[in-house]
Order: C-alpha cells, then structure tokens, then sequence
C-alpha cells in the first residue's frame, strides 16, 4: 500500500502503524504539522483530488493539484523537438492527468530539483516509462526505491539538446535548476530559487518554512554558478511565480541585496 505524507506529499510503501514519521518533515527544511503527522492513502488522493493546467506558451505547461495538497508546488510539462521532461512532481497522478500527457507525446524524462517534490516520482515514472533524474547528493532522502531512478554527479547534466540540469545547492545540497537555451533563456527554479511575491526578484533560503537562512558564502555560490548562464524568465515553484523579463539580473540584483542584508547594511 502507497500512502503519502500530507503535510509533504512524500509517498511511502508501508502502513502508517509500523513507521507514522516522515523522514522529509522531520528534517528542519520542513515541518511536522502542530496537529501531527497525517497521511493518505494514494487511491484517496486521486479520488479527492484533480489537477489543473496551465498553458504558458505552445512548450510550457504547468500542472498544479486542486485543491491545494501538501505543499501545494506545481510540475512542468517541457515540450521539445527532441522529447517532453516533467520538471519537478506532483503527488497526485489520476487517470485525466495520464491521457492528457499520453495524448501530448508522453514524457521521456524526469528531472527533479529537490526532495520535497520527489512525492509519487516513482509512480509517474512508470506510467511513462521515463527515467527519473536525481542529483546523487540528495540520495539520502529517497523513500522507495526504483529501477527508473538515475543518479546524476557534477555540476551539469544535459537531459537532451537545450536543456542541462544545473546544480546550484543551498536548499539541499543537490539542489538543481533546469536551463532551457531557448530565446534568451529560461530557468524552471523549483524553489532553489524563490520567487518574491511582487515577483520582481528571488530569495535563498536553507529552510522555507522555518525561515532559516542560507550563508553568504552559499549565496555567492549560487550568483557564481549563475554567472555565465543566460536566461530572461524564470518560473518558480508554485503559482503566479514567474518573472517574464530580465530574469538574470534581478537573480543577480536580489543576490547582491542579500548580501548586504547579511553585512548588516542598513538601507
């Protein structure tokens, strides 16, 4: 039996009275809710739940459950000339969700930027048949095993033409973007890279929900690795988080920002 974490949507193969924790939330990046931790089997899930799309051009979907569930993050369907790569994951997984991809080419490859959107991974993977790319630093936090699983090292990894899995890490050591060579550019961030609300820049964080910082040393990093790569949008994690124009340097402006916050400067 499948039952999935509601406070995360992880997804664990084992009954709640044998293991009720969740390894994801007990760790400080994420939280076990004040009421405990609950859970859900996946046949519930996918009967309580649906999912929506969003079309942000001919290339660009985006899939979000209604209502909202877990963490409430959306996937994206990446359309190429060369395949379809689902960025990130969503728990839920229902019959509409499998037709509407089946009927747009499928996916050819999984790629997930870090352990709190690994969810049913091992579900859609094999609905699809599609490897699942996951950054071998972050291996630790793989809950199930499965033979569709891929464990990638370095810096970089090209899924297929135009589009390289970056490692920038701060969230979690293995913490990826996706950079789409297309236009000028496009970043999918997960939340690697949080979108402000007024969507005018990004911040870092070590821990989301705790509000825990990352170092300046981290952040440098992360501007550094940045540096020589060139994008114009940018879409975050979940909804209404997309910056559409000079994506690069407001990364770059909100980085300095950061900084300074942490040098004590004073505006």
């Amino acid at each position: 039996m499948i039952q999935l974490c509601t406070a995360c949507g992880t997804a664990y193969s084992h009954q709640v009275s044998d293991n009720p924790h969740c390894k994801i939330c007990d760790d400080e990046r994420q939280y076990v809710p004040a009421e405990g931790q609950r859970w859900i089997d996946f046949d519930q899930l996918r009967a309580r739940h649906a999912n929506k799309w969003t079309a942000h051009s001919d290339a660009l979907l985006s899939i979000k459950t209604v209502p909202r569930f877990a963490i409430d993050q959306r996937a994206f369907l990446l359309r190429t000339p060369h395949g379809n790569v689902l960025w990130d994951c969503i728990a839920n997984l229902d019959a509409a969700t499998c037709q509407l991809i089946t009927a747009l080419g499928g996916i050819d490859a999984i790629a997930i930027s870090h352990p709190h959107y690994y969810t049913t991974m091992q579900e859609w993977a094999a609905a699809f048949n599609a490897p699942v790319y996951l950054h071998a630093h972050d291996r630790q936090w793989i809950m199930r095993d499965s033979p569709h699983i891929q464990l990638w090292q370095g810096e970089s990894l090209t899924l297929m033409p135009s589009l390289t899995l970056l490692r920038l890490g701060g969230h979690f050591p293995g913490g990826s973007v996706l950079h789409w060579d297309q236009g000028e550019g496009v970043i999918l961030a997960g939340d690697i890279l949080q979108v402000t609300p007024g969507a005018h820049g990004v911040s870092f964080m070590w821990s989301y929900p705790n509000m825990l910082p990352l170092s300046a040393s981290t952040v440098g990093d992360i501007l550094q690795r940045l540096a020589g790569v060139a994008f114009g949008q940018l879409y975050g994690a979940f909804e209404g988080q997309e910056i559409h124009q000079q994506a690069k340097e407001k990364v770059m402006q909100s980085g300095a920002r950061y900084l300074a916050c942490l040098r004590d400067h004073q505006a």
